[in-house]
């Protein structure tokens, strides 16, 4: 009996489950490009093209390893377009008796895929995704009865279950959590390492080509070209920020600074988020870092705690949650997304920077896309649809299932309180201590009022009123209420006709 194995784009690995038991005398491995992935939201050029080239060099060191592969280019004529039609036409071509799967990481892929058995008749196997270390059914049972998931609670049982960071049953250190020396404020004079670039190869530039024909009109720039798009690169660029970000990653990596995109972060989500890179491998290299004393236990444990913790995390949420999840949106939001989001075109230097690195980079790191893109987001009341859809399309780590609990749970608040225990919200200050930001921007910091305010300012106070109702029970922010109704009338209604003033200029 053939069996026709089918590898989706974002699991690169060739220890993926649905390779298990493969057959090199009669099985086939389908992998392929489709119009239907790169466009059901208009993703990112740098995206599209980081995922072809990669699908591109795994299906070339599948067949180095002996196995079958039918792989199919997006300028393929004869390509179908959808996953289903892909493998309807395979199925036609080689005679398969059998589909084993891999879990997808995305619900509406799994809906689809869920048809297939009894649309070509055929026995459809999916089996679970054991690259990453928690199943839904574990998270399942470990959230059961919770009334709120705490992420602090899951990682530390993560931390037992991998023995990771840990002695005699205790966690090195003697906490589990360094996140209180993690918040560094930028400083001058910091020198920042260069970012892990691969040279461009045949492969990769035949996908630019191809990407910057079909593609043309999708957010985003194709060049510069830096991504990892083997194993092998992918691995150095772990081994790059083991050796030289690391030990810095703890102090600074809530810090953001002009024309630093790329501060001290790992940058190896995108490999993670394909498979290229396997969570516990990550997690194991840092914490041998630790012990070797090339990085201090904060650094360490912050990033396994990204690893091990929040990635496994955020995708228990998902698919325990979906799909009700998507459509969730706690403060009944309603406004449109503002076009600077896609040219950058915003006199807010926060935003225009974050925007611009992000247009360039198809990359933004955690604070920027928390306290500056998604902090405005949520104070000026987006829409949760159209935000989540933009964080999907614009980062080359992004799938729904570590986007969509991010963003709807922790940078919207949109579940109510599901995932975080309070809205992320923050005035100008906030970003002014993070910062270098605010020195080149039109606006003042300083100024709460008024033309020349700047518009964090206002908006931060604005949301509080709007949403006092739902909020002022919530024993983080409840005390800002009591600043609030310390505020003169003239105060409470300047800061209203400032945010009306300024949402209305972006309509």
């Amino acid at each position: 009996m053939t069996t026709l194995c089918v590898i989706l784009g974002d699991q690169l690995s060739q220890s993926i489950a649905s390779l298990k038991g493969y057959d090199s005398s009669k099985d086939i491995v389908l992998l392929c490009e489709v119009c239907e992935e790169a466009t059901y939201v208009r993703h990112h050029k740098k995206k599209i093209a980081f995922l072809f080239s990669a699908m591109r060099h795994f299906a070339k060191s599948l067949e180095n390893n002996g196995f079958t592969v039918k792989y199919t280019k997006l300028d393929d004529p004869d390509n179908a377009g959808s996953f289903k039609g892909e493998v309807e036409r395979a199925i036609k071509n080689h005679a398969i008796k059998h589909i084993v799967i891999t879990h997808p990481g995305e619900y509406r892929v799994l809906a689809d895929i869920n048809s297939w058995e009894s649309h070509f008749g055929i026995p459809v196997e999916i089996r679970a995704d054991d690259r990453f270390l928690c199943s839904p059914e574990e998270f399942s049972n470990w959230a059961k009865n919770r009334k709120q998931c705490r992420m602090e609670y899951f990682y530390r049982e993560m931390r037992k279950k991998y023995s990771i960071l840990m002695e005699s049953g205790e966690p090195i250190g003697g906490h589990w959590n360094y996140d209180a020396e993690n918040r560094k404020p930028a400083k001058a004079g910091l020198e920042v390492p260069p970012p892990y670039a691969n040279p461009l190869d045949r492969v990769t530039q035949e996908v630019m080509t191809l990407c910057a024909e079909r593609f043309q009109d999708h957010f985003g720039d194709l060049e510069p070209f830096y991504f990892a798009v083997t194993r092998e690169q992918a691995l150095e660029a772990l081994e790059v920020f083991i050796e030289q970000r690391l030990s810095h990653f703890g102090d600074y990596q809530d810090a953001m600074l002009e024309s630093e995109p790329w501060m001290y972060h790992a940058h190896i989500s995108f490999y993670l988020n394909c498979g290229l890179l396997l969570p516990l491998e990550c997690a194991q290299a840092a914490e041998k870092a630790y012990h070797q004393k090339k990085a201090p236990l904060n650094a360490v444990e912050g990033f396994i705690r990204q690893i091990i913790g929040w990635r496994e995390y955020v995708r228990g949420i998902y698919w325990l949650k979906m799909p009700a999840y998507a459509k969730l949106n706690f403060f009944e939001c309603n406004k449109n997304l503002p076009d600077f989001y896609w040219t950058a075109n915003t006199q807010m230097n926060c935003l225009r920077q974050c925007v611009s690195e992000t247009k360039k980079n198809a990359y933004a790191h955690h604070i920027q896309r928390l306290m500056v893109l998604g902090n405005f987001a949520l104070i000026a009341g987006i829409d949760p649809a159209q935000v989540n859809e933009w964080f999907l399309i614009v980062y080359a780590d992004a799938y729904e299932w570590v986007e969509l609990p991010n963003v709807s749970g922790m940078i919207l608040f949109a579940d109510g309180g599901y995932l975080a225990s309070k809205p992320y919200a923050a005035g100008g200050s906030y970003i002014n201590k993070m910062s270098d930001y605010c020195k080149n921007c039109r606006y003042k910091v300083a100024q709460k009022n008024g033309d020349a305010a700047c518009p964090f300012n206002y908006l931060y106070w604005d949301f509080l009123a709007r949403n006092r109702e739902k909020l002022e029970s919530n024993h983080r922010i409840g005390m800002m209420y009591k600043t609030f109704d310390r505020m003169s009338n003239d105060k409470k209604k300047a800061i209203e006709a400032d945010s009306k003033k300024f949402l209305d200029s972006l309509i």
